[in-house]
């Protein structure tokens, strides 16, 4: 079977990875020359900790607070737009405790499968991306934030992820004896890992060259030709390809693809940002979320860290806004009162287009209408966390075998 995978982010490279070793031709096409999509500029999180989707109780009133704070770190940008209001009109339904408690279980299962994954592919030969599973600290600074801290402990607990603790000002302190913290405490997450995104790409890349998977960059995809429930063609911008399945894996732009055939979904476009410094000693052990600037922190090596955040609901056209990077910056120093840090020039600060779904929970699955196509994207924040998870259950999905985890919570149709 040959299988045309439409995205060539961590997503639809982890499809790629699954469908070429079950023996199937893969062609991968990207409209870039795949080495600049959201899975390079992230945080390199793998995170079953992350089981809170973005839609919460208070998220809608607190965004409206935010949006006359240029530095805030959730905007959404005000605009006379159909998928705008479609997508908000979803979010503010799935802001509530019984969704947010219906989406916890599905986001740990996919989670762990997905570490569980990393996990195998650190163990290959000449595939090293940096995998650690050192554990990742929630830091707070005020007792409100420490609150909300020992609910997602219990929350943590009943999910079964025991290896999750509180630590107070002095055993946050020991964990991170190089490099004092502005806070009062932290949630530690013992099951999370981390990784470097850049490396893990260019390991993945050369891995599926090597098995004969065709990548084929700079080509964008205008066009299905169809033959009754089936795709027949995927029309490019530089031609056609035949296909047998089509995977649809292009982050952000795939509401805009999926449209051409006919199918809505609610998702917006989410900006991030994101620095990095290398050659400077940081003295930073574990990787962090600052929870009050809602910043996350990741030291790849002991010269190398990485500062990135911001949700910003925009349109992929909107410039850059330098204000959402001094955010991140305040955030840091406000947390690491030491650390040597500041807004760099513009061209070096990385910024991405996440695809944020209304409900937190992305889209992995068929739809009735097309029997050959399966659709996965819609990750937001968790598109490097959730990515060779997904990658195995499109395999599952395409060769018609039991998934590994229950993808009703997925269902693409769920709107």
């Amino acid at each position: 079977m040959h299988v045309v995978i439409i995205g060539g982010g961590i997503v639809g490279l982890s499809a790629a990875f699954y469908l070429k070793k079950a023996g199937h031709a893969v062609t991968v096409v990207d409209q870039t020359d795949f080495s600049t999509s959201c899975s390079y500029g992230n945080a390199g999180y793998i995170c079953p900790s992350h089981f809170i989707p973005l839609a919460t109780p208070g998220i809608v009133r607190q965004g409206l607070r935010w949006m006359l704070n240029s530095q805030s770190p959730f905007y959404v940008q005000p605009r006379l737009d159909w998928s705008l209001l479609q997508w908000g009109w979803h979010f503010m339904r799935a802001a509530t405790a019984k969704r947010v408690e219906e989406a916890a279980i599905p986001l740990r299962d996919i989670s762990l499968l997905s570490r569980q994954e990393y996990s195998a592919w650190s163990k290959m030969a000449g595939f090293d991306f940096l995998f650690q599973q050192k554990g990742l600290l929630e830091v707070f600074q005020t007792e409100e934030k420490a609150v909300h801290a020992q609910y997602t402990l219990e929350k943590a607990h009943e999910l079964g992820l025991h290896d999750t603790k509180l630590v107070d000002q002095s055993a946050l302190a020991l964990l991170e004896p190089n490099i004092p913290i502005n806070a009062i405490g932290a949630l530690y997450f013992g099951c999370d890992a981390h990784c470097s995104p850049n490396q893990l790409m260019l390991r993945l890349i050369a891995h599926l060259q090597a098995e004969g998977v065709q990548l084929l960059p700079n080509a964008t995809v205008v066009d299905f030709t169809k033959e009754g429930k089936k795709i027949k063609k995927v029309v490019h911008s530089g031609g056609e390809l035949m296909a047998d399945h089509v995977v649809v894996a292009t982050g952000s732009w795939s509401r805009q693809l999926l449209s051409t055939l006919r199918i809505s979904i609610p998702m917006m476009p989410g900006r991030g940002y994101s620095i990095t410094m290398e050659e400077q000693a940081h003295g930073v052990n574990y990787p962090a979320i600052l929870v009050e600037g809602r910043v996350a922190v990741t030291p790849f090596s002991s010269t190398a860290i990485r500062f990135g955040g911001t949700m910003e609901i925009t349109s992929h056209q909107t410039p850059p806004r330098m204000n959402r990077v001094a955010g991140i910056v305040k955030a840091v120093k406000q947390f690491y009162p030491t650390l040597q840090v500041n807004v760099p020039p513009v061209d070096k600060v990385w910024y991405g287009y996440r695809p944020c779904s209304a409900d937190g929970l992305p889209y992995i699955g068929k739809l009735p209408s097309i029997s050959n196509l399966t659709i996965a994207t819609g990750h937001a924040m968790l598109g490097l966390s959730l990515g060779a998870g997904t990658g195995k259950l499109v395999r599952e999905i395409v060769d018609e075998l039991p998934p590994s985890i229950d993808l009703k919570p997925f269902a693409v149709n769920r709107f």
